[in-house]
């Protein structure tokens, strides 16, 4: 025990930096991965009838394929790999040497929108069609519907799988060490690589990020149970309706 003590007072600085990298990233990744998929999945929802012209069809085709793609790619190989292409590649294909700080944050973004695209394309078809053809019934285009009408339903759905995609990504920034990302991972390495304390060293690793990952899922349940607001209410209709069902019994 004495032995853990000694590391975390000789190289608590490390840890802790390593620790906010890794919140940083997490955070900006999935908060940009969030948007990549809401702007992905209305996209992926516009109708395009055989009455269209021909080029909107085909437009929406191409896009369609390559935003199917995309996700399938990136869903269907690690992000480690990924690391590596995206911040060798651009350095090898296009001479830019990119910030650390922003090549983690990137390719956790994109890798986190390959997913959130998935869970906004089935939070979308979680909202009953009728509300779709209510809002084109009262002359609402498909933007004004799915921003006024869909989406807030649809963020309000999908809540818990976006906070536990924050908590992956938590877990998920210890690959980014492959770039030479200075993460809590990262930090870990390099003090073990000083004391050749490993396993006591990689305990403490260990712990930090528990408590990350621990504090963040307790304070995002908080978030979403405000969010979801109340767990029992009755409609205004069902209201009028019954208090005038008493007033007729009573006259």
């Amino acid at each position: 025990m004495q032995v853990i003590i000694n590391i975390i007072q000789q190289n608590w600085q490390g840890f802790l930096a390593g620790a906010l990298v890794t919140m940083q990233v997490a955070l900006m990744g999935t908060i940009c991965g969030s948007v990549i998929g809401l702007l992905i999945g209305v996209v992926k929802t516009v109708p395009v009838k055989n009455t269209d012209m021909l080029a909107k069809r085909v437009f929406f085709k191409i896009i369609n394929v390559l935003l199917t793609a995309y996700i399938e790619i990136f869903r269907g190989t690690p992000m480690i790999i990924q690391a590596v292409i995206i911040f060798y590649g651009f350095a090898e294909w296009f001479n830019i040497r990119m910030d650390l700080l922003f090549a983690g944050t990137f390719i956790v973004s994109i890798n986190t929108g390959a997913y959130m695209a998935e869970i906004v394309r089935g939070g979308i078809n979680s909202i009953d069609k009728g509300q779709f053809e209510a809002a084109h019934a009262v002359g609402m285009s498909h933007r004004q519907t799915m921003f006024s009408v869909i989406l807030p339903q649809t963020i309000r759905n999908i809540l818990p799988a976006t906070s536990n995609e924050f908590v992956l990504n938590i877990k998920d920034t210890a690959v980014l060490n492959v770039i030479g990302l200075s993460e809590l991972f990262f930090k870990t390495r390099g003090i073990y690589g000083r004391n050749f304390l490993f396993y006591q060293t990689a305990l403490i690793a260990c712990a930090i990020y528990f408590v990350l990952t621990f504090a963040t899922t307790r304070i995002l349940r908080v978030i979403e149970k405000k969010l979801g607001g109340s767990d029992s209410y009755t409609m205004r209709g069902a209201v009028e309706q019954e208090s005038e069902g008493v007033n007729n019994g009573s006259s």
